[in-house]
């Protein structure tokens, strides 16, 4: 009998051993720097001479690994390899499959510094963002394994038959393509694997281009657990030829991908045309983005608003799907909350993240975002007011450096208002009144998070019922979902709404079965 549920405790670094700790994990991870990776499929370490590199977003010149180049033939190897290993995996019994979640979420909670220290390094992460990275990887490994023991047998919710027996099965789906991000490398690689494998099914993991060393030793800790070979698979190389080879394949038989827009749509797009030998329709779990506001009106607690909204919209430098990227403002207070904004957001500190936990805000991932950043800041030059921020801070390590920025006056429907951009930039939009604030947070083709700021009653019931998101939060910022407590998942362009951390999402993952015998 398991203990119920409880969310894991994030790691206080204000304490001395704390912080004397997460160094030491630092100077550990660095120790590891400029090893070569392998594949890793069916069990068996494939080494290629042609690698790329993942380096250090704060100092691009540290190497932390080389990594294989996979090609479209070792897709289709692995895939084979996970279709093999299904044959039996998915008639191990869940709370077998479970115990390996438990095992896993063990080992990663005695590890928690050593992979806080691997996203500070690779996905310049501060202290705290990499300790909620880590602590939610975590969550998902203990919620998914209780969640795959409940719903595996619901024969317990079928109506009473006398005349026959009747079973109720959710039973797994076959191979899945896992396609995560870069932004949260621990988390939801962690979620989309252990979801899929705890519910019977086996996977080619493939992780983004950005963060492959976080990818491996991931992916290594689920190995050192005793998963049997060919449950879990790991390839690396280009997303548009491994990647894409991994969707189209006719083995896959589903598809789970966090990242853009652009290339969701795509993936959505291919995995709904049947390929030859294919006999199934392949199930897409997709979470695309968002553009996400937060509403302030004249009845609000500004202080405690104009606090959310930096939290919002400028952790991890913005880089969340979640981020509270846009703050639309009752005009009656629009001043007031624009100024204490302006004037927290000032006082972040920006650097490179292992200097210590005094580091609230590191670099954006890579060149390609940094170069997009800084064209939407142009943009945003001319579609508003700049009030903070605007040039790259300059840094003798050459890191991707954007500090936060803000755009004052903006048009609701100005492309910094309306474009997912990724990065530190938030757009202040003035409203005339509750209706116009309404109005403009659902202007957008994207439906993730919002927030509401107010002490009106009636104006919290309506968001409720008309502020359409996913992942909508009162009197709160609007980032920082956790497992079972905030299932994440948005509407729209934001994706599939497959509310990771939910009670229904392991669901996703398994396909009903009704056996009635007659008796």
């Amino acid at each position: 009998m398991l203990p119920e549920f409880r969310s894991e405790p994030f790691i206080d670094f204000t304490r001395p051993e704390n912080d004397a700790a997460m160094r030491a994990a630092l100077s550990q991870a660095k120790a590891e720097m400029g090893k070569t990776y392998p594949l890793v499929i069916g069990g068996e370490l494939i080494e290629l001479k042609d690698t790329f590199l993942s380096v250090n977003p704060s100092r691009p010149a540290d190497v932390l690994g080389y990594f294989a180049n996979g090609t479209a033939a070792h897709a289709d190897q692995a895939i084979a390899a996970a279709s093999e290993a299904f044959k039996t995996w998915q008639y191990v019994p869940v709370e077998e499959r479970a115990r390996y979640l438990l095992r896993a979420a063990a080992a990663m909670r005695r590890r928690k510094f050593e992979f806080d220290a691997y996203m500070v390094l690779e996905a310049g992460k501060s202290w705290y963002e990499a300790e909620a990275d880590t602590a939610e990887a975590i969550d998902f490994m203990e919620y998914y394994a209780r969640q795959a023991v409940r719903i595996a047998d619901q024969s317990h919710m079928m109506a009473p038959y006398p005349p026959e027996q009747l079973g109720y099965y959710n039973i797994p789906l076959g191979v899945g393509a896992i396609i995560p991000p870069w932004n949260f490398p621990n988390a939801i690689p962690v979620g989309l694997v252990t979801a899929a494998i705890v519910t019977g099914n086996t996977v080619v993991f493939k992780p983004a281009e950005q963060t492959p060393w976080i990818g491996y030793k991931l992916a290594e800790l689920l190995w050192s657990v005793g998963l049997p070979k060919g449950v879990l698979n790991f390839l690396t190389g280009p997303g548009d030829v491994v990647g894409a080879r991994m969707v189209v394949h006719p083995q896959t038989r589903f598809i789970g991908f966090t990242g853009s827009k652009q290339v969701g749509l795509w993936i959505h797009e291919h995995a709904a045309k049947q390929q030859p030998g294919q006999k199934w329709l392949k199930r897409t779990i997709l979470e695309m983005g968002g553009k996400d506001a937060v509403l302030v009106d004249e009845t609000a607690n500004l202080e405690e608003a104009a606090q959310g909204i930096v939290a919002g919209a400028f952790g991890f430098q913005g880089q969340k799907c979640s981020a509270g990227s846009r703050a639309i403002i009752a005009e009656a207070v629009y001043d007031k909350v624009a100024s204490r904004v302006v004037e927290i957001a000032s006082q972040l500190k920006v650097g490179e993240t292992d200097e210590g936990n005094h580091i609230n805000m590191g670099p954006v991932v890579d060149p390609e975002a940094y170069e997009k950043i800084m064209d939407y800041i142009e943009i945003g030059k001319q579609e508003g007011e700049l009030l903070l921020g605007g040039k790259p801070v300059e840094t003798a390590s050459k890191g991707y450096f954007i500090p936060p920025t803000i755009f004052g006056n903006v048009a609701w429907d100005a492309r910094v208002a309306q474009e997912e951009i990724f990065g530190p930039v938030l757009a202040l939009v003035k409203a005339k009144d509750f209706e116009d604030l309404l109005r403009i947070a659902n202007s957008t083709e994207y439906g993730l998070t919002g927030a509401l700021f107010s002490n009106e009653r009636d104006r919290l019931e309506r968001a409720r019922r008309e502020f359409h998101v996913g992942n909508l939060y009162l009197n709160r910022k609007c980032t920082g979902a956790l497992v079972g407590i905030h299932p994440f998942g948005g509407f729209n362009m934001s994706g599939t709404d497959s509310k990771g951390g939910g009670p229904d999402y392991l669901l996703q993952f398994t396909q009903g079965k009704s056996v009635a015998e007659k008796l």
